[in-house]
């Protein structure tokens, strides 16, 4: 199983991924006859009380020129029981692995924008939408976690 350990620091359990055009966009660019827009390394933050994942507008807007979906309805500690709009973006999300092992890949996934990320050390919340996919080993007092898939 691809797995890989990295140590805790002090924002937290994160982890480098790459961000892309969703697959269906990048068809749609290749028929255009328009460049792909490279994928984007970014830093994501491990959260496991994040139902999707998020990312900074910086990322989608700026370096990958996106356009959202959608929009959804968004519930977070500071909304409280209200909750607010939030524009929903299609991507596609490569999460490595160790060395000659498969990474974690997801073509197309709906991912949501989210201002508050960059200031703290990180473009993206990794949510349980691609947790589902993985086993998340936590080890607090060796400031290690594992990611498997």
């Amino acid at each position: 199983m691809p797995h890989f350990t990295l140590s805790i620091g002090p924002n937290g359990p994160l982890l480098g991924a790459l961000l892309g055009v969703s697959k269906p966009r990048a068809d749609a660019l290749t028929a255009a006859g328009q460049p792909i827009p490279q994928a984007v390394p970014i830093t994501g933050l491990i959260d496991t009380g994040a139902s999707c994942t998020c990312i900074d507008p910086s990322v989608l807007l700026t370096s990958l020129s996106l356009t959202p979906t959608g929009s959804v309805l968004v519930n977070t500690p500071s909304t409280g029981a209200t909750p607010h709009d939030t524009e929903q973006f299609d991507v596609a999300l490569v999460i490595p692995a160790t060395a000659g092992a498969t990474p974690l890949l997801f073509p197309t996934i709906p991912v949501i924008s989210s201002e508050l990320l960059v200031h703290q050390g990180f473009h993206a919340l990794i949510g349980r939408d691609i947790l589902d996919r993985c086993l998340l080993v936590y080890d607090g007092a060796a400031k290690t976690f594992t990611l498997a898939f």
